[in-house]
């Protein structure tokens, strides 16, 4: 059994929807819901009643309920308990990044901060990819020295400020991108011409980029006019996949521009609308544990932490 499942289905019993726990758990509801069904092969027992709505648990599912929250309890209990006793590893810091930034912004950042910070050089780091939601839960956990995530104010990270602090790294845009053809114009764009369907490839229900891609074509959308005319021909969870699909001429897909600088560079990728429309700004930023309440801080942590106050105000 795998412990989110028991996650999912406390989520599940909370808000008694499957669609908003699978946004707030940041997977698919199809994904959500075979786990759930996976927690109840295990159990050997109906957990759901899916006959009512909102949402019920069956009462198999209102004893199992009780348990799981014990059981996740002793388990973080018990992670404390060894995360207490640990000796080893004092020098590796620890990051929680969100996919998409771990592949376009991390590299590039901790090789800017090891030019920009000569202790840096002999830093030792450990870099956890995951999606928005677990990497928020692995720093809440003590599972990670510190967290880099997107922010924008429609959709900010369910942290408690008064136990964390955060600095902004940067900012970073998202918009729309197509492949070139052999003009150099995109092979899809926006607007679009009349009656015209465009192949868009799209995030998956849930991801926080996908949500972000939701605010911008919301706000696009001019009341008396029809919405924008994008046909969604494939979906996952990473910019990566997108983007892989988007240089194949797949589609129109919206992505951040520290994922796409290369492909800008040489032209395999271009704007597929024009500039200041259907794009908008995000920042990067960094969050800790305060070192008042945190239940370790690594001397390395603390030395970078000092570093990038002052660096980005």
């Amino acid at each position: 059994m795998d412990t989110k499942w028991l996650e999912d289905f406390v989520s599940l019993a909370e808000t008694r929807s499957f669609s908003r726990s699978a946004q707030l758990r940041h997977v698919t509801q199809p994904a959500f819901s075979r786990r759930i069904q996976a927690l109840e092969a295990w159990a050997g027992a109906d957990l759901v009643d899916r006959s009512s709505y909102p949402t019920r648990l069956s009462p198999a599912g209102e004893t199992f309920h009780a348990q799981a929250l014990e059981l996740l309890a002793a388990l973080q209990a018990t992670r404390n308990l060894m995360r207490g006793h640990r000796t080893s590893g004092q020098d590796m810091i620890e990051f929680a990044v969100s996919h998409t930034l771990a592949f376009a912004f991390f590299p590039h950042w901790i090789m800017e901060l090891r030019r920009a910070m000569p202790e840096a050089g002999t830093m030792k780091s450990r870099l956890i990819a995951m999606n928005v939601h677990d990497a928020v839960l692995r720093l809440a956990e003590g599972g990670c020295d510190l967290l880099i995530a997107y922010h924008h104010p429609a959709l900010p990270l369910q942290l408690n400020m008064e136990r964390y602090e955060m600095l902004t790294l940067g900012e970073e845009s998202l918009r729309a991108y197509a492949k070139a053809g052999a003009d150099g114009e995109p092979l899809f764009r926006l607007p679009a011409a009349p009656r015209e369907r465009v192949p868009f490839l799209a995030y998956s229900s849930g991801a926080y980029l996908g949500q972000m891609v939701d605010l911008i074509i919301k706000q696009a959308s001019r009341p008396g006019e029809p919405p924008l005319p994008l046909e969604p021909t494939y979906e996952t969870d990473m910019a990566e996949g997108l983007k892989a699909m988007a240089l194949e001429g797949h589609g129109l897909a919206f992505l951040p521009a520290s994922s796409v600088r290369k492909e800008l560079r040489t032209r395999k990728l271009v704007p597929a609308a024009p500039s200041g429309s259907l794009e908008l700004s995000m920042e990067v930023r960094i969050f800790r544990e305060r070192p008042e309440l945190a239940r370790h801080v690594k001397p390395g942590v603390q030395a970078l932490w000092e570093h990038l106050s002052g660096t980005t105000g």
